[in-house]
């Protein structure tokens, strides 16, 4: 089944197990707006509650540029709430994998937006930076705690306090990147990724994403918790993928 819905700013799609969110404002750098963000949530959640899927995608239109992060002129306008960030938590929070496949140069927000997803698919001859401090934007803290996170303070210092572009093989180095591959390759290799991830068990890859998270965050029960683990092994799916597997 195929869903499809489509917006002015984005559009998004259901296929075979697959949420795909895409952003289509190519003349604007993908800018998101603030009429974007209630679909964007209806995405998401529209992912997260459907047991038939299995994987989140987000990408973006044009040959130039993923997105070029949240309309400075909402910021410059004094009109905005806390509606973006909100936003991008609960990508953060999507209990599928989710593929961020950055079809070009990343900025701003937009930074924080694929720092949300698990995976990061970047293309060569791209570059990101995060303008915040030099249009004097001190950044939310979810957003700055998803950089240390992801990136470790020592970089997170380095791209927030400056304002540096950097190009795509130090993405990659610092691990925004998890790959990078020419522009040409990337639908190819995200469509990779989404095999690899439709050959495992849904639930499973589910729990460990919930319990890696935790660790991550610090959360010392999540260490000692056993319970997921426990349950797998009494699982008719284990079977079943040995069986299938010895055979």
């Amino acid at each position: 089944m195929t869903e499809t819905s489509v917006s002015e700013g984005f559009s998004w799609s259901r296929h075979e197990g697959v949420v795909t969110i895409r952003l289509t404002r190519v003349e604007q750098h993908n800018r998101i707006d603030p009429a974007d963000v209630a679909g964007l949530r209806e995405a998401i959640a529209a992912a997260s509650t459907d047991d038939t899927t299995f994987a989140l995608v987000v990408t973006g239109t044009g040959p130039a540029t993923f997105s070029s992060g949240y309309t400075l002129s909402a910021l410059a306008a004094g009109d905005i709430d806390d509606s973006f960030e909100s936003v991008l938590n609960e990508l953060e929070a999507c209990p599928l994998p989710t593929i961020c496949a950055l079809n070009g140069s990343v900025y701003g927000g937009a930074t924080d937006l694929a720092l949300c997803c698990d995976i990061r698919i970047g293309i060569e001859g791209s570059r990101m930076f995060m303008p915040a401090a030099r249009i004097g934007l001190h950044y939310y803290p979810d957003g700055m705690r998803r950089y240390v996170r992801e990136l470790g303070l020592a970089q997170a210092k380095r791209l927030f306090l400056t304002g540096m572009a950097i190009d795509a093989p130090e993405m990659l180095r610092i691990g925004f990147l998890t790959d990078l591959v020419a522009a040409d390759q990337l639908t190819t290799r995200t469509a990779e990724y989404v095999d690899a991830l439709r050959a495992c068990e849904p639930s499973v890859v589910r729990s460990m994403k919930r319990q890696l998270g935790a660790i991550a965050a610090g959360d010392s029960s999540a260490l000692n918790d056993r319970s997921a683990y426990e349950t797998s092994l009494k699982s008719p799916a284990i079977a079943e993928r040995i069986k299938r597997r010895r055979s």
